[in-house]
């Protein structure tokens, strides 16, 4: 089976990593000349638009996946009508609008910070008057990692924040006191079946995530599970979805929804039965899900800008490295860590050791 991939970074190499061993070849639509993932498969190098590459796509594979919700709708439409193509055009223009997410949310009856749709700055300031300040204002589509959105503390911050994102469509977000942020994982197959990673922790700088640790029994998790699948199935979704979202007063608020594998899921390639990105590939490809009982307790840090010295990452106990292949630059996901051990005492070892190199790095 060739599977065809709508991106090709990190998320796509990795998907192409775990779908190697179960015969599975792959072609990557990417416009960047050093996509990371061309090394695992076929590179057309092309815009997401280009609708000549995107039959060509089409034409040499079985089925479509993307790793990114960056990539327009319109394309996913588009290859729809010549090869099936799993998440749906609808899941993912959904996913990727902050707007028709945040109504998906309340529509399906899950809390959501107080939220108002901006088009001009004069929406801005009466959204500002009505939800209240601190506020995140967010752009509606395309922001991630931190990009894409300016918190707003005082009215000072209010004044042209609107043209500081660019005079595009926007969000505004209450702020939400958190006690912590969560995410589940879950993935759903063509046949309606689904299953669920446990709840982890994440913890952010500077809008990028830098650690995710896997939960023991957390309390919330039979809560997220219904959240979550209520998203599951009226979007009918097919492949693995995150849901983040803030821990609050004994509950949860929703913050927003990846339609593809996730950073927060990386930890199962060595810390569940079966990974994020091999039950992707199973829920689209039509096969059996696999496990996704955890093994053991587990962690992930993330690499930003370097990657610390090979050498001295695999001389940790059970760290395993995954290095991306991309060229190094401050502020970019260049690889991570995933952490296994067999107590909590011993993982939070494990990470302060790998925190202790990326800050010799």
């Amino acid at each position: 089976m060739k599977i065809g991939v709508i991106g090709g970074g990190q998320l796509g190499r990795m998907l192409a990593l775990a779908g190697t061993p179960l015969g599975m070849n792959f072609a990557f639509l990417d416009p960047a000349p050093d996509a990371c993932a061309a090394a695992l498969g076929e590179h057309i190098r092309a815009d997401y638009g280009d609708q000549d590459h995107l039959r060509q796509l089409a034409d040499e594979v079985d089925l479509v996946t993307f790793e990114f919700e960056s990539v327009p709708a319109e394309t996913v439409a588009f290859l729809s009508q010549f090869v099936p193509v799993y998440p749906s055009a609808d899941s993912l223009r959904i996913a990727r609008d902050r707007l028709l997410e945040k109504s998906l949310f309340r529509e399906l009856g899950i809390p959501t910070p107080a939220f108002a749709d901006i088009l001009s700055q004069s929406d801005l300031d009466r959204a500002v008057a009505e939800i209240g300040l601190p506020a995140v204002l967010k752009t509606r589509t395309l922001g991630y990692d931190g990009k894409g959105q300016k918190v707003l503390r005082d009215p000072a911050d209010v004044v042209d924040a609107f043209a500081e994102l660019g005079s595009v469509p926007c969000l505004l977000e209450g702020f939400v006191p958190f006690s912590g942020e969560v995410s589940l994982v879950a993935v759903r197959g063509r046949d309606g079946e689904t299953r669920f990673y446990p709840l982890v922790h994440n913890t952010h700088e500077a809008g990028i995530l830098r650690l995710s640790v896997v939960s023991a029994d957390h309390p919330l998790q039979a809560l997220a599970e219904d959240y979550v699948g209520r998203v599951l199935e009226r979007l009918d979704y097919v492949g693995v979805l995150a849901f983040e979202f803030f821990e609050v007063e004994g509950g949860l608020k929703a913050n927003e929804i990846a339609p593809r594998v996730h950073n927060s899921g990386h930890w199962t390639i060595e810390g569940a039965e079966c990974s994020q990105f091999e039950n992707h590939l199973r829920a689209v490809a039509g096969l059996p899900l696999g496990s996704t009982a955890k093994l053991g307790e587990s962690a992930m840090l993330n690499f930003i800008g370097e990657v610390p010295p090979v050498v001295e990452v695999l001389g940790l106990d059970e760290c395993h490295l995954h290095h991306y292949g991309k060229a190094f630059k401050v502020g970019r996901k260049v690889g991570h860590a995933t952490l296994r051990c067999a107590d909590r005492a011993g993982l939070e070892r494990q990470i302060a050791a790998v925190q202790a190199l990326q800050g010799q790095s």
